[in-house]
């Protein structure tokens, strides 16, 4: 016969353990920086080629400098994804009705 533990809370399964947060924040700065290299590579190209590239894509490039921070932002603020793939432990519909009256006394009169 197997005793619980004193303070063993509730057990999660591995499979539906959510990943390490270290590596969730390591994930969204990398997404971070990657979107702020491609606005500075934005910008830079407005300004070095102005004169020299059609202006619907300068105009095209220098949107993109401005937006992508904003973009950078929410994505990086949107936090952790959750896992909705949990096992359903006990289907609910093979629970049957109960044996009480479905008085709060019991019955009782």
């Amino acid at each position: 016969m197997r005793r619980k533990r004193p303070g063993a809370g509730e057990v999660h399964r591995i499979t539906t353990a959510a990943d390490p947060l270290a590596d969730d924040i390591a994930r969204r700065t990398r997404r971070y920086l990657v979107q702020m290299g491609v606005r500075v590579v934005c910008f830079l190209l407005v300004v070095i080629l102005w004169n020299r590239m059609p202006v619907w894509l300068s105009v095209i490039l220098l949107v993109a400098a401005v937006v992508l921070p904003y973009i950078a932002v929410i994505l990086a603020n949107a936090g952790r994804e959750r896992r909705d793939d949990a096992v359903e432990v006990v289907d609910t519909r093979t629970l049957g009705p109960g044996t009480g009256t479905g008085q709060l006394d019991g019955g009782k009169r």
